[in-house]
């Protein structure tokens, strides 16, 4: 398990090509946090977790399987994994910070630019919560104006208006 990677795996990668190239500026592996997150976005005060779908019990992904060999030695650490997942969300949400967990299977060439576009969305409206900016409603009377002052007549319709 000394080869299996924490940092810079391939999902990770492409979380993070995404995010640069779409202008999102973020930090990575914050020790002062808890659980050292895999990326960081202050300015969102945003932490993106990317798990693989083995090491953190993804259930019902199909890579996600319990291993023939060492069951309950794999059982309990798939179990510490999540239980340790859960308490740094926790403290993160505690401390003001907002937690997106994406998932390996997620990242796959078929549903990549789905989770991704998704991803964008969440962060713009989590930067609309941090800035107060209330979501737009649409008006329940479609024939309703919306404009911020009623509508006036300015001036005689028989005027003419002058060049200069």
């Amino acid at each position: 398990m000394q080869h299996v990677r924490s940092k810079d795996t391939k999902p990770e990668w492409i979380v993070r090509r995404w995010l640069w190239a779409q202008g999102f500026r973020y930090r990575l592996h914050v020790r002062r946090l808890p659980g050292t997150p895999d990326i960081v976005m202050h300015r969102y005060h945003t932490v993106i977790n990317v798990n693989g779908c083995f090491w953190h019990g993804h259930e019902g992904c199909n890579l996600y399987s319990m291993p023939k060999s060492n069951t309950k030695f794999w059982k309990d650490k798939i179990a510490r994994n999540r239980q340790r997942d859960a308490e740094n969300a926790a403290k993160l949400k505690h401390m003001g910070w907002y937690c997106i967990t994406l998932w390996e299977c997620d990242l796959a060439k078929d549903k990549r630019m789905t989770t991704l576009m998704q991803l964008s969305r969440t962060l713009s409206q989590i930067l609309l919560h941090i800035n107060g900016v209330k979501p737009y409603i649409e008006a329940e009377d479609r024939n309703a104006a919306l404009a911020a002052e009623p509508a006036e007549h300015y001036g005689s319709p028989h005027r003419e208006i002058s060049k200069y």
